[in-house]
């Protein structure tokens, strides 16, 4: 699925482009973002089926003297902070790649509108990326297990160097990493909050470039996919309910880095996003499928609570 933009009207018209492919422009950046959103999938799946070492780490807990506890806990995490330092790395991966595309989707002379309509197979991975984004954090935030195993390592690994006890493990993991990786562990989205500060650290090195050119390709797609939601004539082409979230997580993942980017955020009067109807578009969705994205509004977003954020959409999120 691809967001793409009526070029009849050139309007915020959105129709859909299941099979966008590169132009010949466009293919260096595509297919070094492809190579990384071939692997997001297996991630998701790995991090679903993670069901962390609980049970091991509390009888190795309720134990303390019995050296077969320790060791079964102890062999239990160290493959789980591998699955976990895999996650980590993914993140550093995706955040080059968004890099990658914020670069060619908001260059001159070009605006926004017209660098989607050029870019359509780049405006999809951008999609893409932030799909996937929505959906680890949904699941990372579900799963207690993770920051426990994690803490649980942390704490043995400082106890063996203590006592001089070899830790097999630690070349896996040295102390450097665990600190990033508690770092991005500790975060509700971590996800979330790599890309958002991969854009923000974008914009403040491209200073030649006008911010408008990233936050106006963000209210774009943001605006795009709520027309897209809340259009009948659109929504009828909807072949599946995974469509919805696909459109609902864009546009929440966008307009998220457009609150962290814009000097005001997406939440101001001034703001180029329609706060108030993307909003009533989550919440016209069941609740349970959406409860996720309200939290991520709620949470991560940087001007929420400001004074300029109007009393009825901070009820709305309330």
């Amino acid at each position: 699925m691809c967001l793409k933009l009526d070029r009849r009207t050139r309007t915020e018209s959105p129709a859909l482009a299941e099979d966008a492919q590169p132009t010949e422009s466009e293919k260096e950046i595509y297919n070094q973002v492809n190579v990384v959103l071939k692997d997001a999938e297996g991630i998701l799946e790995d991090l679903q089926s993670y069901r962390g070492a609980g049970h091991e780490i509390r009888e190795a807990i309720q134990h303390p003297a019995d050296e077969k506890l320790q060791e079964k806990a102890w062999g239990a995490v160290v493959p789980l902070v591998g699955k976990l330092k895999t996650f980590y790395e993914f993140s550093q991966r995706l955040e080059a790649a968004l890099r990658g595309l914020l670069g060619a989707l908001t260059s001159t002379p070009y605006s926004p509108t017209q660098h989607l309509e050029r870019e359509q197979a780049l405006a999809k991975q951008f999609a893409e990326i932030l799909h996937f984004t929505l959906r680890f954090d949904e699941l990372k935030m579900t799963n207690p297990a993770i920051q426990n195993d994690f803490s649980y390592y942390r704490r043995t690994l400082s106890r063996m160097r203590i006592n001089n006890v070899p830790a097999e493990g630690e070349n896996e993991v040295n102390n450097e990493l665990a600190n990033r990786m508690s770092l991005f562990y500790a975060e509700a989205t971590p996800m979330l909050k790599t890309l958002s500060d991969a854009t923000t650290k974008f914009v403040s090195e491209n200073k030649n470039l006008p911010i408008e050119n990233t936050t106006d390709c963000l209210s774009t797609m943001a605006s795009v996919c709520r027309v897209m939601l809340e259009t009948p004539e659109y929504r009828s082409r909807f072949t599946n309910e995974e469509t919805v979230s696909f459109c609902l997580r864009v546009m929440v993942g966008v307009i998220i880095l457009y609150d962290h980017v814009h000097p005001v955020g997406a939440f101001a009067k001034t703001s180029k996003i329609d706060m108030k109807g993307c909003i009533k578009v989550l919440k016209d969705q069941p609740p349970n499928s959406v409860e996720g994205l309200l939290n991520a509004l709620r949470y991560t977003t940087k001007h929420l609570n400001d004074e300029t954020t109007s009393k009825q959409i901070k009820s709305m999120l309330q």
